[in-house]
């Protein structure tokens, strides 16, 4: 089963098996318009929930 670049382009699995993600709204617009706190906030990654990984799993061709 081939991989979707695109997926695996978005999403790494971590050492514990999380499948961590970028958050959206940090590519423009990041002055006055955003305050300090909430691009620090989105500076961290996100994780996918456990009801979206199989999906994003299957993307990644690992289920």
């Amino acid at each position: 089963m081939k991989t979707k670049k695109s997926i695996a382009k978005r999403f790494k699995i971590t050492a514990t098996g999380k499948i961590k993600h970028q958050k959206s709204g940090r590519r423009h617009n990041l002055g006055p318009k955003k305050s300090k706190a909430r691009k620090r906030r989105l500076r961290k990654p996100g994780y996918v929930k456990s009801t979206d990984a199989l999906k994003v799993l299957a993307g990644l061709g690992l289920k």
